[in-house]
């Protein structure tokens, strides 16, 4: 007899061994269905980290070591300035450059020698960062907010004709995404109405615009050099031109209106300091060397990432024009509504649950849906040119209706240069999934 509670070690391995038998007859236990969504005990569907770029190194030490021997770190006439501009223009090859302190500064130095000034107004995008208007708000300009293509999410050349007024001066053409505009027609439009065309290429490093490089079709380009941008020393910009009645205004524009070559020393104009320092220029001019590779690397895995999708039953997949080249600073799908059981907050949530770096949209509303635009308070809580009686422009009544169906059902990937094919076809699989769970 043993112990209560207790049984010896023969009648243990006896039913233990009878519990694994009949374990085994009933087969193991099923684990998860690569099919079943990993937000309900699935197999992700991309099964890695995502990969991650190393931004700096050996080429930026280089320049800032270089930087630490000069004398002085003003821009003017810098060694570091001077090879970032060299660089630059092997990347766009336009004759007055003028670097900056961010790409807002540089679109505000291209508004500035645009000439705008009280109640003119300037045709833009309303899915943009707020630094491609708050130049034309300085300037006492009024921002006219133009609709988008459904799928490029750039400006829509029909509705910026329809939005042309005698009071227009300037269109402002933003490449979202780094995915180059329909330039031509914006430009063609431009010619005939006297207009002038500032590109906005913050998000467009090494893009290329039907064969060219961007930049090179309006009359001003204006690019950043943020954090978040293909290449970057922290915060920076440059803005470019090849038309002579622009490219001289660039520099003294961008350093309080004083020339700096072959002036007699008075003001002529009047602008705020927006310089470059000498270790900023000497960062990016060591990114610079990295932009092919980044470009080229980005623009490739986000095209294979259309075509794993294309045909996909209620997604509509980021469009590019033929001869262009995207270099994706995000990529963006639609979602058609009526396709899925799902909403898109459901959709993205199933997506980050396959690994998937996804977000919905891309702004919470268009520029023109912000407080600051509805209550016209952008000065003080006041806007001087709609008191003066020189605009009628109302904020709180504008619809762009395209652009805000982007915002409402457009799902955001992050594409980077450290990742692989194989990475973006795992995503793209991840897609297919989570579409076909919630098929309608």
């Amino acid at each position: 007899m043993h112990p209560k509670g207790r049984s010896s070690r023969r009648t243990f391995l006896a039913l233990t061994s009878g519990a694994i038998a009949a374990g085994g007859a009933r087969g193991p236990r099923p684990g998860p269905r690569a099919d079943q969504l990993a937000m309900l005990g699935g197999e992700k569907a991309v099964g890695r980290p995502m990969p991650r770029p190393v931004r700096f190194g050996e080429p930026e030490r280089e320049r800032l070591e270089e930087m630490l021997g000069q004398e002085s770190l003003l821009y003017w006439k810098g060694p570091q300035t001077t090879l970032l501009i060299e660089r630059f223009q092997g990347v766009c090859p336009l004759e007055y450059v003028q670097t900056c302190s961010s790409g807002s500064a540089a679109i505000h130095i291209a508004v500035m020698a645009a000439g705008i000034g009280l109640g003119d107004e300037v045709i833009t995008s309303p899915v943009t960062d707020i630094g491609t208007v708050i130049g034309v708000l300085y300037q006492q300009g009024v921002p006219v907010f133009a609709d988008l293509l459904p799928n490029s999410y750039n400006l829509d050349p029909e509705d910026v004709a329809r939005k042309i007024s005698p009071r227009t001066k300037a269109i402002i053409a933003v490449h979202l995404g780094g995915n180059p505009c329909e330039t031509e027609a914006l430009r063609l439009l431009a010619d005939e109405h006297g207009l002038i065309l500032i590109e906005d290429c913050a998000q467009a490093w090494g893009a290329i615009d039907r064969g060219k490089p961007i930049g090179t079709t309006g009359h001003i380009a204006c690019f950043s050099l943020q954090n978040s941008k293909h290449v970057t020393c922290g915060d920076g910009g440059v803005v470019a031109s090849s038309d002579d009645r622009f490219g001289p205004l660039l520099q003294p524009l961008g350093d309080k209106g004083m020339p700096r070559a072959g002036g007699d020393g008075l003001f002529h104009r009047f602008a705020p300091n927006y310089r470059m320092s000498e270790p900023q220029a000497a960062v990016a001019a060591g990114q610079l060397t990295r932009l092919d590779g980044i470009a080229s690397t980005r623009s490739r895995l986000g095209d294979l990432l259309s075509e794993e999708i294309a045909g996909v039953p209620g997604i509509e997949p980021h469009d590019v024009a033929t001869g262009s080249r995207c270099v994706y600073w995000f990529y963006m799908f639609r979602l058609r509504p009526d396709a899925f059981t799902c909403d898109r907050r459901e959709f993205v949530r199933a997506l980050a649950a396959e690994g998937v770096p996804a977000s919905a949209g891309y702004i919470p509303v268009p520029l023109y849906g912000n407080p600051i635009f509805r209550e016209h308070a952008f000065f003080a809580g006041r806007w001087p040119v709609k008191e003066m009686g020189l605009t009628d422009m109302d904020y709180a009544s504008v619809s762009c209706p395209e652009a805000e169906a982007i915002l409402g059902d457009g799902v955001r990937l992050v594409i980077n240069e450290a990742m692989d094919e194989a990475w973006i076809r795992d995503v793209a699989a991840a897609i297919r999934k989570v579409s076909a769970h919630f098929s309608a």
